[in-house]
């Protein structure tokens, strides 16, 4: 199986360049593609990227990407939520543990779930703190250095 980000581009080609009514119609196109993806993870790559649905100018409804603007402001958004809500990050071996402010962990969970670090595996969430897995193979470093490209003004 490709790995995600190949994944993620594939179906931005896609919906750029084809009409796509619905997701059985993407997962078909994929499957061309030769990606072999679940309707499940298809849906998590749709809210991931902020595909919408928009009037196809005939009877009924197909895919569309966010413009630029959108994606721009919407990770500006996700920034300040992180800066806002986050005390400490630390590490060991490929767990990250976030400490955020009481009642901010989610808020700081969803935002670094819709910033799309492809070094995380998956988060989870408490009241005052979030642990994220990092892929094989991941340092907690790597992660920082990642992090930080976004963000420039993390400390850590």
């Amino acid at each position: 199986m490709k790995e995600r980000q190949a994944r993620l581009k594939a179906i931005i080609n896609l919906i750029r360049n084809n009409t796509i009514e619905s997701q059985d119609v993407l997962l078909e196109l994929l499957l061309k593609e030769e990606f072999e993806v679940t309707q499940a993870t298809l849906s998590r790559d749709l809210k991931l990227l902020k595909v919408g649905k928009v009037p196809d100018g005939k009877s009924g409804y197909m895919y569309a990407l966010p413009n630029e603007e959108e994606n721009s402001e919407s990770q500006a958004i996700y920034i300040q939520d992180f800066l806002r809500g986050y005390i400490s990050i630390d590490w060991n071996a490929n767990i990250v543990v976030i400490k955020t402010f009481p009642g901010h962990a989610n808020t700081v969970c969803n935002a670094l779930d819709n910033l799309n670090l492809d070094e995380i595996i998956g988060t989870v969430a408490g009241d005052n703190c979030l642990f994220a897995c990092l892929k094989e193979g991941v340092t907690g470093r790597q992660f920082m250095n990642k992090l930080k490209q976004i963000i420039p003004s993390l400390d850590e």
